[in-house]
């Protein structure tokens, strides 16, 4: 069974336009055990998602060439079990609306002097995806015995 127990598990890719915030989240980020991958440019994402095992991702919002809304609807329609936290800058009711109608776990805003709460929701987020490992793992088994139960009453 897959778990998501070890730090090398606990990738996070985070993407933002701010290069200066993507190092402070970085450097805060993987002091917490996470192994993070910073993509200053969004339209690099998808790519990074094809090409690894990432299941977390955090978004900026308001970047130049790809917003981070439409960005967070690409990697939905891609794969919806990609967890998403959104951080802007742009403190509003609709863009936290917009956001979590869009499928991300948490909106966060910038700046922001405490991590905590961040830290908390990848946390939680990791555990969400855990159970879809578990779940898709049962799953698996199930039908594999389902097909071992068939062969053998033929």
């Amino acid at each position: 069974m897959t778990t998501i127990s070890s730090s090398s598990d606990k990738q996070v890719l985070h993407v933002d336009d701010d290069d200066v915030f993507l190092k402070i989240a970085n450097h805060r980020l993987t002091k917490e055990g996470y192994q993070v991958t910073s993509l200053v440019r969004p339209e690099q994402a998808l790519k990074h998602l094809l090409n690894s095992n990432c299941r977390v991702c955090i978004l900026d919002i308001d970047m130049p060439r790809v917003n981070g809304l439409d960005l967070l609807q690409e990697i939905k329609a891609y794969d919806g079990g990609i967890q998403v936290i959104m951080m802007t800058g742009l403190v509003s009711q609709m863009t936290v609306l917009e956001s979590l109608r869009g499928g991300a776990e948490a909106c966060f805003f910038k700046p922001m002097p405490d991590f905590t709460p961040l830290m908390e929701t990848l946390d939680a987020t990791f555990v969400k995806v855990e159970r879809w490992w578990r779940c898709l793992h049962e799953l698996k088994n199930r039908r594999a015995s389902e097909l071992n139960t068939a062969g053998s009453s033929q």
